[in-house]
């Protein structure tokens, strides 16, 4: 489908390779020895943090979700309010294309939940169900 601008420091999704209103969406993160957070995670062995890929996966689901809801350009914000079964099947390393699929388990007008996974090609590198908010943003 389309690149994503990097204009966010912790954006973690590149690319979103199909997305289907209402049902699931497929994102791709590039994950590359340039990233700040393998400078101390492991030295000698980098390894994407498990909190990074759940967020990944959540940063995806945020996207279907103002999507499918028909919020974009609305202002409103999707917050992470819950994780649930998230497990970590192996390590994701630099150099790999991480990709992201997150379906919706459950979707409301104010609450969403999904359940997403991620891939290192065919191998699943994590899993986790989550719930979002869909909330104004912080008045000034």
């Amino acid at each position: 489908m389309a690149a994503l601008p990097h204009r966010y420091p912790m954006l973690l999704v590149d690319r979103v390779e199909s997305l289907v209103i209402d049902q699931s969406i497929t994102a791709i993160k590039a994950v590359t020895i340039n990233e700040g957070f393998f400078q101390g995670h492991f030295p000698g062995r980098p390894i994407m943090p498990g909190v990074l890929i759940v967020e990944a996966l959540a940063q995806a689901a945020g996207v279907l979700a103002v999507e499918s809801l028909g919020l974009a350009g609305s202002g409103k914000l999707v917050y992470f309010m819950a994780i649930d079964e998230a497990k970590f099947r192996s390590p994701v390393e630099p150099g790999v294309l991480l990709t992201l699929q997150v379906d919706f388990v459950q979707k409301r007008s104010s609450v969403c939940k999904f359940a997403g996974k991620a891939f290192v090609g065919d191998k699943l590198a994590a899993q986790a169900n989550f719930t979002a908010m869909i909330a104004d943003p912080p008045s000034s």
